[in-house]
């Protein structure tokens, strides 16, 4: 009886930490990518404008097929006056009523409507693959959001971590100080200095410990994660690669880019445009097949020979003759609406040029400081020993010696945040070219 509360207790005790445990998630850089691609709302959006396109698309094929109706009419007639003189002619007796039953079944087919259908078909499936550009520039706007808010929480758990090892030592610098002012070798200042730096380094860390908790909920949501999921993430700037001739980058970028694929669509949508306008001025052509049922009879079902069903072929053309002087201004408006798209394509060449070239100076830029702040570090660390090895045998003031420590700690700081820098460069550069996933 005694030993179930105390399982109980046990358990009770270990339930919240098996409860965070189960919050915690490590995931890859690739990972964060997948999840981002599968749960991302703007991408089911835009898989719905796809649809709603290829829809489109089939009603337009449809309008290719042949139409056809069909009607029955019931007609009953009441004649009150039913005898009719005309002259001095014989009377003629009508019957007091009549019932008549008519039906009609028609199919008709455009065999040529000058190409308009043809070029409506055409017009809808170059647009149906601009709503597919339209989805694969939102899946690299949704990666490249993935792998910046990734590389933000990587550098934050970094700026973390060092600032762990600095509160660290400073804890271990105020135990000597304070053994020192015990001894009687240094003054209470030296001691208030580590003191107040401890305390200015904590407050460093409750703001990291902030920016990491809005950053962690950001990429929950952009993953589709419960809100309260805490992230930890493999360190993704260990695979930095050189970057290639910057006119590579740029061939890439005019085979990539959705919207330079896009303004080519668009200026095909554009030529089909001008041929559908100018198809306004060819005659269209069509065939049609009738078939009546006449039933005067009053019967439902009526007698031999008392109904006809006459069928009928037709063929009709028709022609307006005016279309040929009054649909010249149209195909010239059309014209130059084509010219807009050409000219559009050209400026935003040279904005992709210009943001090529950015992105990539900036990528270059961003290795360049971390071959500079790796040897800023080992600088750092010996001047860190010196004054270390200085302060202890009462050579240097503590300031000097909190100093060199300060130096040290921003120094390994700005090495963390300068590789992760450099890695989200070079996804920017990838992601200028229309393609992060090279």
């Amino acid at each position: 009886m005694i030993q179930k509360p105390i399982k109980l207790s046990f358990l009770a005790l270990l339930l919240p930490g098996m409860l965070y445990a189960q919050n915690v998630r490590k995931i890859s850089l690739q990972e964060a990518l997948d999840l981002g691609i599968a749960n991302s709302k703007n991408l089911k959006l835009s898989q719905n404008k796809i649809d709603e396109a290829v829809q489109q698309l089939a009603i337009v094929k449809d309008n290719a097929l042949p139409t056809a109706s069909a009607s029955f009419l019931y007609n009953h007639a009441q004649i009150p006056t039913n005898k009719l003189t005309i002259g001095g002619a014989d009377p003629i007796n009508l019957p007091k009523r009549a019932n008549a039953f008519v039906g009609t079944a028609a199919v008709e087919e455009l065999v040529y409507g000058g190409g308009k259908l043809k070029y409506a078909e055409e017009s809808t499936r170059l647009l149906t693959e601009v709503a597919r550009l339209d989805a694969d520039k939102s899946k690299e706007e949704i990666s490249y959001a993935v792998i910046s808010t990734y590389y933000n929480l990587f550098k934050v758990l970094q700026s973390k971590k060092v600032v762990a090892q600095n509160l660290e030592s400073i804890a271990g610098q105020l135990k000597q100080s304070q053994r020192f002012f015990d001894q009687g070798v240094v003054t209470k200042n030296d001691v208030l200095r580590f003191q107040l730096q401890q305390a200015n380094i904590s407050l460093t860390e409750m703001e990291i410990e902030s920016n990491r908790k809005i950053i962690n909920y950001n990429l929950d949501i952009l993953l589709g994660l419960d809100e309260n999921t805490e992230i930890e993430i493999t360190d993704p700037s260990n695979d930095l690669k050189p970057a290639a001739p910057l006119n590579s980058y740029i061939e890439m970028a005019f085979g990539n880019r959705q919207e330079l694929r896009q303004l080519d669509l668009q200026n095909k949508v554009a030529d089909v445009n001008i041929k559908s306008i100018q198809a306004n001025t060819r005659p269209t052509v069509g065939v049609g097949a009738n078939l009546y049922y006449i039933n005067p009879s009053g019967k439902f079902i009526p007698p031999a020979e008392q109904y006809i069903v006459p069928m009928t072929l037709g063929a009709n053309i028709s022609w307006n003759i005016g279309t040929l002087w009054t649909n010249k201004n149209k195909v010239t408006d059309a014209r130059i609406q084509q010219k807009n798209v050409v000219i559009q394509k050209d400026i935003f060449s040279d904005q992709v040029k210009t943001e090529i070239n950015k992105n990539y100076q900036d990528y270059q830029l961003a290795t360049s400081k971390i071959r500079i702040l790796e040897t800023s570090i080992a600088q750092a660390t010996e001047n860190d020993n010196l004054l270390a090895s200085k302060y202890k045998n009462n050579v240097a003031s503590a300031i000097d010696r909190i100093d060199a420590e300060t130096l040290l700690y921003q120094a390994k700081i700005n090495l963390e945040l300068a590789k992760a820098d450099a890695g989200l460069a070079y996804y920017t550069l990838l992601k200028s070219t229309g393609k992060i996933s090279q």
